[in-house]
């Protein structure tokens, strides 16, 4: 059984003289992180592999996610790819994996990220700062949509 979640990065700020690429959290952002992963945790979740986009914003709920699943830091991966990230880049992102990571963190950002979401389960239409949306199947990451989920869950910071 494999576990696909993808992560929206967390709240983000807005300063005016900063690129969209370099854009930090927000105070909520970084309160957010911590709680969604705890509750994670508590679910079990256990990653092989963890992918971010190079985003700031991305790459600082990456870290924060990795903390609170007792994820090594320095075995994030930063996927460039991932920013901004489109539907078809992130499932070509997907579909690269190798075999023997079964359990996969996307840490990337909208839109991009919620139709992905969207074409893998039809009721999840958005996902909002730092949700995270996982996908269960039996098969190969090259062949995920095919795939009949076995579950689909989606975690929200306001609650499920």
């Amino acid at each position: 059984m494999k576990t696909l979640i993808l992560l929206r990065h967390a709240k983000s700020d807005h300063p005016p003289a900063l690129s969209d690429r370099d854009r930090p959290l927000a105070e909520r952002g970084t309160l957010d992180v911590p709680r969604m992963g705890r509750r994670l945790h508590a679910r079990a979740v256990r990653l092989d592999k963890l992918i971010s986009s190079p985003a700031v914003r991305a790459l600082a709920t990456a870290r924060l996610m990795a903390a609170a699943l007792e994820y090594p830091p320095r075995r994030i991966l930063v996927d460039e790819r991932l920013y901004p990230g489109d539907a078809s880049q992130l499932l070509a992102v997907i579909r690269t994996l190798e075999e023997q990571a079964h359990h996969v963190m996307l840490v990337a950002h909208n839109p991009g990220l919620s139709e992905l979401a969207h074409r893998f389960a039809a009721q999840i239409t958005h996902l909002p700062t730092c949700a995270a949306a996982a996908f269960e199947f039996d098969g190969a990451w090259s062949d995920i949509t095919g795939v009949d989920f076995a579950r689909v869950t989606l975690e929200t910071p306001k609650g499920s």
